[in-house]
């Protein structure tokens, strides 16, 4: 069973990520863009994956992962309860690779080798 402490352990040590409290949620940003968040709009966990796990995951799991959509972006609902802290911490990584500068995102995955 995963927490908010799992992601955010997850999260922080990513290259530029940081926590920001605001509406009421705990937001994961890498500068002004957001692949965590969690209380907004509703107080449910909210993931910016990439779109081909989003569909296998909706697909695979839809008690644990579901379609949210802000306007004309596509992010995941996610029961994060429901998961272990290794499936959050390759989900979180999934979402930060999604709004990561590329430069960052390729030398941290070439840093894990």
């Amino acid at each position: 069973m995963a927490t908010l402490a799992d992601v955010r352990k997850v999260a922080l040590a990513l290259p530029g990520a940081v926590e920001l409290n605001d509406h009421g949620g705990n937001w994961f940003n890498v500068g002004t863009k957001t692949f965590v968040v969690y209380g907004f709009p509703s107080a449910r966990w909210i993931f910016k994956l990439p779109k081909p796990r989003q569909e296998l995951l909706f697909e695979a799991n839809p008690d644990v992962f579901q379609p949210y959509r802000a306007g004309t972006m596509r992010w995941a609902y996610v029961d994060v309860a429901a998961l272990t802290p290794a499936e959050i911490a390759s989900l979180v990584t999934d979402a930060w690779t999604e709004v990561a500068p590329k430069k960052a995102v390729k030398a941290h995955l070439q840093q894990g080798r």
